[in-house]
């Protein structure tokens, strides 16, 4: 199987009057999104979420503005003020600040209600009425898929190594189990081995869900067991502007001191970030790297 790509036509901001902001987590994503931006020739407004995003000034290609996270609120005043007309938000965000300490702007406050029942709940919730509050003020939302969409999986194999019979069934089971936590609005992954899931992601992570699988290969009920999947995938009815799963060089790391055989995605709702990079470390460990369809195992 070789990996094919669904052609997406790249987004470009209509009208020379358009302003692109890119509010910027931690991750590869962030700068991936301001390098098309810029490269479309346009000239992006960062803004730079403190203690997750690593930008620096770069005056000649974009605008930068650092903001800690319990003060995004605020900034609505400062987009309008610099011509924002769309909004791209991109990368992690690995601690929410408290709800006491976040501060908002008056106009904010008809919108409290929903903002706390969201903010109590998972990330896709949160990010939802994020979206909506931002449209409200006039300002297009768009998702990093639609300025980088060369970043998204193909759907079919990227690796030399090939899943076999026993590592499609993991693959069935960590599907089955990464989707059924994503209607939860709990994680986007899970882990089989043998033939069943035996990690789930929580709030913790990709990185921290690897890490729990590499413990437990001690574990008296895997003893003897070999193998296993990394399944990755979008929550059902995911809010695709924000928070698409993401892969790169690190998870094929993780995945590698797990023991696992290999990493599955979903095709055109995934990101591989530094995909060269990604790719190679995957032929270098013999894991497999498959892109997968969205309507698998639905």
């Amino acid at each position: 199987m070789t990996a094919r790509r669904n052609e997406l036509p790249r987004w470009q901001a209509p009208g020379g009057d358009a302003r692109v902001a890119v509010v910027a987590g931690s991750g590869r994503l962030p700068h991936d999104v301001v390098e098309g931006l810029t490269g479309a020739g346009h000239r992006p407004l960062v803004v730079a979420i403190e203690g997750e995003a690593d930008f620096a000034a770069r005056p000649e290609l974009y605008d930068l503005i650092c903001a800690p996270p319990g003060r995004l609120g605020l900034l609505m005043p400062a987009l309008k003020r610099q011509g924002v007309t769309h909004l791209v938000m991109a990368g992690g965000v690995a601690v929410r600040p408290p709800l006491y300490s976040l501060r908002f702007r008056p106009g904010v406050l008809r919108h409290l209600p929903r903002f706390i029942a969201a903010y109590a709940r998972g990330d896709d919730a949160l990010l939802r009425m994020l979206v909506s509050y931002v449209e409200a003020n006039g300002i297009r939302v768009v998702g990093a898929h639609e300025v980088v969409p060369d970043l998204l999986a193909p759907e079919g194999l990227l690796s030399r190594a090939r899943p076999t019979r026993g590592d499609e069934k993991d693959i069935a089971a960590a599907l089955a189990a990464a989707r059924a936590i994503g209607r939860l609005d709990i994680g986007q992954a899970a882990v089989a081995i043998g033939g069943r899931a035996i990690a789930l992601e929580g709030i913790e992570g990709t990185d921290g869900l690897l890490a729990r699988t590499r413990a437990l290969r001690g574990h008296g009920r895997l003893a003897g067991k070999g193998r296993g999947v990394l399944v990755k995938c979008a929550k059902p009815g995911q809010e695709a502007r924000a928070d698409l799963p993401a892969i790169g060089p690190q998870t094929v790391e993780d995945a590698h001191a797990a023991g696992l055989a290999g990493i599955a995605v979903e095709a055109e709702r995934s990101f591989i970030l530094d995909s060269g990079e990604t790719v190679r470390l995957a032929d270098r460990h013999g894991l497999f790297l498959l892109g997968f369809a969205r309507g698998r195992e639905q």
